[in-house]
């Protein structure tokens, strides 16, 4: 443990300059007594590291020092696919991981390169989760990440949609980040599934060794999966009349599903620039709620029990305000 501290020292100073003890010591989250220790034990060891005296002074590596100490550990190199995802990288317990794999691949650059990568790390972040959401509870996510690297069959208590409750023994195949939500893809009783991990109350590593399946695409998978998902929320079609208004709110309104529709529209719009789309519906009164939204810019033609429906909500609406 110290020996990889005493290297994040070392490339800390080579690609950052200058540093404090305290500036130091909040990186590494030790004592300022103890990289005291650790500035000792690298000028004993032939770094050629010293000390600025006074309020600009801090500890520096000679000029032109350079350490080609690079190696970077298993767990660094897979925190390396994360490393336009901070957030994502924290949640797996990778992230202080995943900044010693910065440091070394950082330290490895020529200096225009490593200037050129601290110039993208300034400009550019990724924030996964979409707006108005709140940040789920993911207590078992890091457990679930062991399993999936070291193909360990786990046992889970899960609870499903409606807070139906359940136990499953699961073997993981892969982790999927979307939209913010984490999810799980794993093979139970020679089944693939998928569960959502803020949704597993407990898991139990049974330290038992599972062969994953081959020819797993977890790309492929995900993608089918989706697909699926989608038809099974957005059973019914509703044939619309969109105004060139609804046609614009359609990505913000209806999300990708309705994209989707409204692209694949082969009818041309009439002369006011309203367009007749399917567009894929939810069931029941979910569906009346999304189509309310486009107030007066959308108008349902079928089916008739639909439109019937919405009618409804609307001279409820309109007694209520009068």
């Amino acid at each position: 443990m110290r020996a990889s501290r005493l290297l994040t020292v070392l490339l800390l100073l080579q690609n950052r300059g200058r540093m404090t003890a305290e500036e130091l010591a909040e990186e590494l989250e030790v004592s300022v007594r103890t990289v005291y220790r650790d500035i000792d034990a690298l000028s004993a060891s032939g770094v050629p590291v010293y000390a600025d005296r006074g309020r600009t002074g801090g500890y520096r590596l000679v000029d032109g020092y350079r350490t080609r100490l690079t190696g970077m550990t298993e767990e660094e190199a897979q925190s390396l696919s994360l490393a336009g995802l901070p957030v994502a990288a924290a949640e797996l317990g990778l992230g202080t991981v995943l900044a010693a794999a910065q440091l070394k691949l950082y330290a490895a650059l020529p200096s225009e390169l490593r200037d050129r990568a601290g110039r993208v790390a300034e400009r550019f972040y990724l924030d996964v989760p979409g707006w108005h959401r709140g940040i789920e509870s993911l207590p078992a996510l890091s457990a679930v990440a062991d399993a999936v690297w070291s193909s360990h069959r786990i046992r889970i208590r899960y609870e499903r949609w409606g807070q139906r409750v359940v136990e499953r023994e699961v073997e993981p195949l892969g982790l999927i980040l979307k939209a913010g939500n984490w999810y799980l893809a794993g093979r139970c009783d020679g089944t693939d599934r998928t569960y959502r991990i803020s949704r597993v109350l407990e898991l139990t590593d049974l330290g038992e060794v599972f062969e994953r399946p081959a020819g797993f695409d977890l790309a492929r998978y995900w993608q089918e999966w989706s697909e699926q998902f989608e038809r099974r929320m957005f059973p019914r079609v509703a044939v619309v009349r969109l105004s060139p208004r609804a046609q614009a709110l359609v990505p913000f309104y209806a999300g990708s599903v309705g994209t989707r529709a409204l692209r694949e529209c082969r009818n041309e719009p009439d002369a006011d620039g309203w367009l007749t789309v399917e567009l894929p519906v939810e069931p029941g009164e979910p569906a009346i709620g999304e189509l309310l939204r486009f107030g007066p810019h959308l108008e349902v033609l079928e089916p008739a029990d639909l439109r019937a429906e919405l009618a409804e909500a609307i001279e409820e609406m309109s007694a209520i305000y009068g």
